[in-house]
């Protein structure tokens, strides 16, 4: 997309600059970028992502990941809850959900082929998406954890993209480690398509995991069906963590 573009796009909140695209431009957008000869990348940034951008820390990981989310090259709006922050602040965020991008661009692809690489995920998922996507070459990479850390972890990622060449890459690895990585092989300049950082998105649309209700979702209660459906393991990012963008909006304020 040319530089113009995205500026007559941007809605910068909370450190990141929002493409306020709604959800047919979106996958437009993925769609025509998919054919390109570079690697593009596009983020889906949720009340995790904010908390995880703003704070501070020495760790080495957290510079990275800020170069990572300010040179992506689409940034979408994944959480109903900072759209209603912004809107406290006087600026519109589209919400834009990452897992209902994914479900329409596998919907749209069903009924053509081209190839697309999976990062993370189960052996499972992937083999859904061969499933949906017949005509489709997909290939599945299953990283170790610690990839945030592990930058021998990153650079066998980036080399297994590179050597798929695909239309679509689904990094399906947490953040920020599939923001990490999509920075480096967009640097690298060696792969082509798109890359989209999409979390969980993939084992929701498989059936692996259960996806709130609509009903939820509207009313941006998706993190409570999360937590009451993995208390153990979530616990501490909607409950401790999650609530500090309140902060990290309140700080934001006085500049506007």
């Amino acid at each position: 997309m040319a530089l113009s573009e995205r500026a007559r796009r941007q809605a910068p909140f909370l450190g990141f600059a929002f493409d306020d695209l709604a959800m047919g431009d979106a996958v437009d957008w993925v769609e025509r970028h998919a054919r390109g000869a570079t690697f593009t990348y596009v983020i889906t940034p949720n009340v995790d992502h904010a908390v995880m951008l703003g704070e501070a820390g020495p760790e080495a990981w957290r510079a990275a990941y800020r170069a990572a989310v300010a040179a992506s090259d689409l940034t979408i709006n994944d959480s109903r809850i900072l759209a209603r922050l912004a809107r406290l602040s006087g600026r519109t965020l589209a919400v834009t959900p990452g897992s209902d991008l994914v479900r329409e661009l596998v919907s749209r692809a069903a009924d053509s082929s081209g190839s697309l690489a999976l990062v993370g995920g189960r052996a499972e998922e992937a083999e859904w998406l061969r499933r949906t996507l017949p005509d489709w070459r997909i290939a599945h990479l299953d990283p170790p954890m610690g990839v945030r850390d592990d930058p021998a972890a990153q650079e066998a990622i980036a080399h297994f993209v590179e050597e798929q060449q695909a239309d679509l890459v689904l990094f399906a690895i947490g953040a920020p480690q599939s923001e990490l990585v999509a920075h480096r092989l967009a640097q690298r300049g060696l792969a082509r398509g798109v890359g989209l950082c999409i979390g969980a998105s993939v084992e929701f649309l498989s059936g692996a995991k259960r996806r709130a209700p609509r009903w939820m979702q509207r009313l941006g209660l998706e993190w409570l069906f999360r937590l009451l459906s993995e208390p153990r393991r979530l616990w501490r990012r909607y409950l401790v963590k999650g609530p500090r963008v309140f902060e990290l909006w309140w700080r934001e304020r006085p500049r506007r």
